[in-house]
């Protein structure tokens, strides 16, 4: 089969498509036909050896759907594996599953086949388009992490999601609409009315005069929960627009030295921050179930915004980090 794999480390160069045996399922596995791969910044930092994976070649691809062609054995301790069992649905031959959390201490997914860990799957109802759910992965389970799992976001509370067009961000905007919160969101123009249609209560240009005052009136005195992917750019904006007691969820930044102008007012305002990575999510079988669930119910819709071939994955790593698009790039074998 081919993949794209890189052997050292470094730039979107590295990757190169190889002729590799088809993998067999070990235990508590099984092995997928990829029909999409998702692309994501992540990708690019465990390529460049920010984050080294646990052995060298790695095929590239943390996010994966595809119709399973083959099924491990299990072991007798599955039941503690955090896998999908039998009560819940344990993946079969010709189901249809997304998967994520690879590429790091497991081969990826832009490759024909892949192998995938049950406990880092879940199986798509009837009619979810595999392309766009390839997409969906670290995307959708950071945002559900994000706002439910951490930002504790409820009904009738306001949810602030900068940058509402990326891959997390326009996930995020559905998952905040179809917990019935009052979603305000940020992007460029272009994007406003896509976004409106997602879900997104306010809209408002990320690069407005005013951008504080227009959240604070956007959000009835302050959001309640905040999800924040430039840290650098918005800590004390985040504190200085939030509502008492808001939660205040950050998932990345373009610098790593973030700090506060003015903490008093986080401090005064008793917010709570959380800084969060998907890969340290205990297992990632459930809230995977949660976005298939939303996904078959049509409360999540992934935008894919390009898609490649596996010859064309070194290019969609370069998007990836220098393009403005809308929703996801994919890869497609």
């Amino acid at each position: 089969m081919r993949a794209v794999r890189y052997h050292d480390y470094g730039g979107a160069d590295v990757l190169r498509v190889d002729d590799i045996d088809r993998p067999d399922p070990a235990d508590s596995e099984v092995v997928i036909e990829v029909a999409a791969a998702g692309v994501n910044p992540v990708d690019t930092y465990f390529r460049e050896g920010s984050y080294e994976p646990y052995t060298l070649p790695m095929v590239t691809g943390v996010d994966a759907a595809g119709d399973v062609v083959a099924v491990g054995g299990q072991k007798d301790d599955a039941d503690d594996s955090g896998g999908l069992h039998s009560s819940e649905g344990r993946p079969e031959v010709g189901d249809t599953v997304i998967a994520t959390g690879l590429s790091k201490d497991h081969q990826g997914a832009c490759a024909e086949y892949a192998a995938v860990p049950t406990d880092r799957l879940a199986v798509l109802p009837e009619g979810v388009d595999p392309v766009a759910a390839g997409g969906a992965g670290v995307a959708a389970v950071t945002a559900w992490r994000a706002l439910i799992d951490h930002g504790d976001l409820e009904p009738a509370q306001t949810a602030l999601i900068h940058g509402g067009s990326g891959g997390v961000g326009h996930a995020a905007v559905q998952i905040a609409a179809a917990t019935g919160a009052r979603v305000v969101t940020t992007a460029a123009p272009e994007y406003h009315d896509r976004l409106e249609s997602l879900g997104a209560d306010t809209v408002l240009d990320y690069a407005h005069d005013d951008l504080r005052n227009a959240v604070v009136e956007a959000s009835a005195g302050g959001p309640d929960v905040i999800l924040d992917h430039r840290l650098d750019d918005y800590l004390q904006f985040d504190a200085d627009v939030a509502a008492q007691n808001a939660r205040v969820v950050g998932i990345g930044e373009n610098d790593p030295a973030i700090a506060f102008s003015n903490d008093g007012v986080a401090r005064g305002k008793e917010l709570t921050y959380q800084f969060m990575s998907m890969f340290n999510t205990p297992i990632l079988a459930p809230p995977l179930q949660r976005v298939a669930h939303l996904l078959g119910g049509g409360d999540l819709a992934v935008d894919v915004a390009r898609t490649y071939g596996l010859d064309g994955v070194a290019e969609a790593h370069r998007d990836v980090l220098a393009d403005s698009f809308l929703g996801k790039l994919v890869v497609t074998p």
